[in-house]
C-alpha cells in the first residue's frame, strides 16, 4: 500500500545575508601553557580551568 504525503510542508526561506561569523580563539593562545586563567567580565572575576580530562570549567 502506497501512502502519499501531503504537499503542505513549508520550507525555510533562504537567507539573503550570510550568517555572522564568530571570532574563534585557540585555547592554547589564552592559557599559554598554564591550566588556569582569570577572566574579568562586567566587573566580576571568573576562573577558566582546563581539567585533567582536557575539559573546560568556568567558575565565578
Amino acid at each position: 500500500m502506497m501512502v502519499e504525503k501531503p504537499d503542505n510542508f513549508k520550507h525555510a526561506p533562504l537567507q539573503s545575508e550570510p550568517a555572522p561569523q564568530h571570532r574563534t580563539v585557540e585555547s592554547a593562545d589564552l592559557f599559554r601553557g598554564t591550566n588556569e586563567i582569570m577572566i574579568r567580565h562586567d566587573g566580576l572575576l571568573y576562573r577558566l580551568k582546563i581539567t585533567r580530562q582536557g575539559k573546560l570549567i568556568l567558575n565565578k
